[in-house]
């Protein structure tokens, strides 16, 4: 017997690291030292940009919104949609990407499948100025399903202490600001899968009034990054915390963002409309909304933590940075880290 008789193609790997070898390439930046295919990724920092260099790291995945891309076929999006999550996942500790890596493994490899997910990754890293230095592409076959694959991301960026954003000068009076979702983004899709297709009885391709788009493109609508709107307002030292609204939704993810003691928030629902594609899941799915709101993000991607007196000029720049639906969502009071809503 030989490896590929057990399974493993040593030949499509290859052909798929040579595939990813000039996407990877299109993202280096002036600090990458190694090329794609070293055991290692090497990367310089420029230490001189910063008074005291602080790394920051972070790991995630996409989670089962990779079923729809499955279901559809269409596997170009997901890679952006992994990096653009840990961007912002590291961008709220106030850091800007340096490095990226990735992890796809798969039951049988295809190339053609595995160079559109990386391409998405390299598009995120691109845009968000962000190398990919390097990753890993397994072929384990018995252990996914034929067509099927997982994809994790791996990032480090970089903060100057002195400008670590960790919540600690927030206090009663300060005021919560909203950046929109552009839908699920990554978290949320066991349920909304749950209620679409498996109760619902929609196909992927079943084009809905309410959405203006068909199931498929509501769901694989990508998670955005946050970065170059809210950049800005690190620079001008305005935020005083950050909140990416990921797994756990509001409930959950804005007491992350908040000291340890003395503050909870205040959330207007009356402030924003919720999205059509919540609704639908609301409705549909006959979900509580105290569920609703810790397993989707219901049309909120990011919360900035500002002083009451300065949310006009973070409006403001915002709308100069290109976010012009930012809006006021809510007040810190006093409390134990907990998130009311009111209506």
């Amino acid at each position: 017997m030989d490896y590929r008789q057990s399974g493993v193609d040593i030949d499509a790997g290859n052909e798929t690291v040579r595939r990813i070898k000039s996407l990877a390439r299109r993202t280096f930046t002036p600090g990458v030292l190694s090329e794609i295919g070293s055991f290692g990724g090497l990367f310089k920092l420029d230490c001189g940009a910063y008074v005291e260099p602080v790394l920051v790291s972070s790991a995630d995945g996409v989670g089962t919104k990779l079923k729809v891309a499955f279901m559809t076929g269409r596997h170009d999006t997901v890679g952006a949609d992994l990096v653009n999550h840990c961007v912002n996942d590291v961008l709220v500790q106030g850091a800007v990407p340096l490095f990226f890596l990735d992890y796809l493994a798969t039951g049988r490899l295809s190339p053609d499948v595995a160079e559109q997910v990386i391409a998405g990754v390299a598009r995120g890293c691109r845009e968000n100025g962000c190398a990919l230095i390097g990753g890993e592409t397994a072929e384990m076959p018995g252990f996914y399903a034929d067509g099927e694959y997982d994809i994790a991301g791996f990032i480090v960026g970089v903060v100057d202490r002195a400008r670590v954003v960790d919540g600690r000068t927030i206090g009663p009076g300060d005021a919560l600001i909203a950046l929109p979702s552009a839908g699920l983004h990554t978290n949320g899709y066991s349920l909304a899968r749950r209620v679409l297709f498996d109760e619902a009885g929609y196909e992927p391709e079943t084009f809905v009034r309410e959405l203006g788009c068909t199931v498929g493109e509501a769901l694989l609508a990508p998670h955005r990054s946050y970065l170059r709107t809210v950049t800005p307002l690190l620079d001008g030292g305005y935020v005083k915390g950050l909140a990416h609204i990921t797994g756990g939704g509001i409930t959950e993810n804005l007491p992350r963002a908040l000291p340890q003691q003395g503050c909870a928030v205040n959330v207007d629902l009356r402030s924003w409309t919720v999205p059509p594609v919540f609704r639908l899941l609301e409705e549909r799915g006959a979900i509580a909304r105290p569920e609703m709101f810790r397993a989707f993000n219901m049309g909120v991607g990011l919360v900035v933590i500002c002083g009451a007196g300065d949310v006009a000029v973070v409006l403001e720049a915002l709308a100069d940075a290109g976010e012009s639906h930012a809006w006021r969502l809510g007040a810190v009071v006093p409390g134990d880290r907990r998130v009311r809503y009111l209506e």
